[in-house]
């Protein structure tokens, strides 16, 4: 053979390689960094010395203080400037997740450090937002006076209400996913740092508690949290603080709360900061797969649920979860990102579970290994990441061609630091909000609402069901990005 047909050959495989392999490992390394630059950009709060993201400043510095009490810190959820405990604590808990499971993959990448940089900021404000046993404050801010405006939240002018659960207004389901996130973040910081792990079990147990013996809807007793982030059911929560806090102490009395329970949750069609039960379902399969319980049908129910769930992201359950033309699962048209992003968590950790104990999940479909797993949360973070009909990377500052227009108060108006006048209540809406150009600064991390159900996206700052990001939909992808890097 001549070296010239060598070479076209070489440049053949090549060309090959590219378009079969999609991202590559570096690239996820990469994606991996800016996940967790994210969670700086999204700070409350007196920032930090070693702070990353240079745009932002101080804010939300007297938070908590009409009440007495300090809540500075913290993050905002997505696009505006409130804190909402409830999908904060979720954001925690998915982030703990990763760290806890994926923990070697993360340190392999250098990024260990950041990931619990990023839990600890969370997990501090969860302490202050804790002052007593049976108290918890689950949001600073309101909602409706916050979006009417558009302001840098170093700026920001509208009311830092802050609202609280008690004894007497219950919510069973914010303090249990509040008690789950401490839990698991005290086992991602029980190598390091045993003395702030064990202050993180204890306000989880006390939180608890006071979950199961108060019981009742948060939003009930903080009605302006329901507006935005409504609670279907607390059930699942406290199954789900119960998986985590027998995952940290090993507990039989958490275990026995798993097993007693009458509610397993079924076959489930999305897992989100709203519903648990396919987190608890895996995380009790786990057990199963281990032979850390005794065989019964709840436990056996618990996993035959959590697999079932995983069969319909591959298309090869009884009733399979939508996927776009370009392959994308596909749940809802508004933020459909983040039960993406969960559903590929689960595959990811699930496969991991599996392997070890040489299993395989028995889908009506046929049988699925876990490299198919793995392969499945490959092919929906590469169309995350840009390999879909629009070419378009939906996570921000990823890729040649990312969304510009991401509906972001802070990266849509000039940081501070260049001009440091104040941006007015309504002021923020004609000099940034309505201008059809790209966001002053990159939002490194985000990952927007994404694409509609026939893959088509529109970049533009209004278009909030697609283009505002949340910390809900980067937190699952962590774990996942930090195991597809390794």
């Amino acid at each position: 053979m001549s070296s010239r047909s060598t070479l076209f050959g070489f440049v053949i495989f090549s060309i090959f390689l590219l378009i079969n392999h999609g991202v590559s490992s570096v690239e996820y390394g990469e994606a991996l960094t800016k996940s967790l630059l994210y969670f700086e950009a999204q700070r409350s709060g007196k920032l930090p010395s070693n702070q990353r993201v240079q745009w932002r400043g101080d804010s939300g510095l007297r938070d908590g203080s009409g009440g007495g009490v300090d809540l500075v810190g913290g993050y905002y959820d997505a696009g505006d400037n409130v804190k909402f405990g409830f999908p904060m604590a979720f954001t925690m808990t998915m982030l703990s997740w990763s760290a806890v499971d994926f923990r070697a993959q993360l340190e392999a990448k250098k990024e260990l450090s950041n990931a619990l940089d990023a839990i600890k900021w969370g997990a501090d404000y969860l302490i202050k937002a804790h002052p007593e046993p049976n108290v918890l404050y689950g949001e600073v801010g309101d909602g409706n006076s916050d979006h009417e405006c558009w302001q840098r939240p170093e700026d920001m002018t509208t009311p830092r209400t802050s609202y609280r659960i008690d004894e007497q207004h219950p919510g069973s389901d914010l303090a249990a996913e509040t008690a789950a996130a401490l839990a698991a973040a005290s086992i991602a910081f029980k190598q390091t740092d045993s003395i702030y792990a064990s202050q993180l079990l204890g306000h989880a147990k006390q939180l608890y508690d006071f979950a199961s013996n108060h019981q009742g809807l948060y939003q009930n007793s903080i009605p302006v949290a329901g507006q935005f982030y409504s609670s279907s059911g607390f059930e699942d929560e406290l199954l789900w603080a119960a998986a985590w806090l027998h995952r940290a102490t090993g507990d039989q009395t958490y275990l026995d709360f798993l097993e007693e329970s009458q509610n397993t949750g079924g076959t489930r069609s999305m897992f989100s900061w709203d519903d648990k039960f396919v987190g608890v379902q895996v995380l009790a399969a786990k057990l199963v797969l281990e032979g850390k319980v005794e065989y019964s049908d709840t436990w056996e129910q618990y996993k035959k649920e959590a697999e079932q769930f995983i069969c319909s992201c591959l298309e090869k359950g009884n009733s399979n979860f939508k996927k776009s033309p370009g392959g994308l699962l596909w749940f809802q048209p508004w933020n459909n990102l983040q039960y993406t992003a969960t559903a590929t968590f689960i595959a990811t950790v699930y496969s991991d579970y599996l392997k070890p104990k040489n299993a395989s999940v028995q889908c009506n479909g046929g049988i699925v290994q876990p490299s198919e797993l793995i392969a499945f949360a490959q092919s929906q973070v590469d169309y995350i990441l840009g390999e879909n009909p629009e070419k378009m990377s939906y996570m921000v500052g990823f890729g040649s061609n990312y969304v510009q227009q991401v509906h972001h108060r802070g990266a849509s108006i000039e940081s501070i630091k260049k001009k440091p006048e104040a941006v007015t209540c309504k002021g923020g809406f004609d000099l940034y909000f309505n201008r059809a150009e790209p966001n002053p600064n990159v939002l490194d991390g985000a990952v927007v609402g994404g694409p509609d159900e026939n893959d088509g996206y529109t970049d533009s700052r209004s278009n909030f069901q697609q283009a505002e990001p949340a910390t809900v939909n980067t937190a699952p992808l962590v774990g996942v990005l930090a195991r597809l890097a390794s």
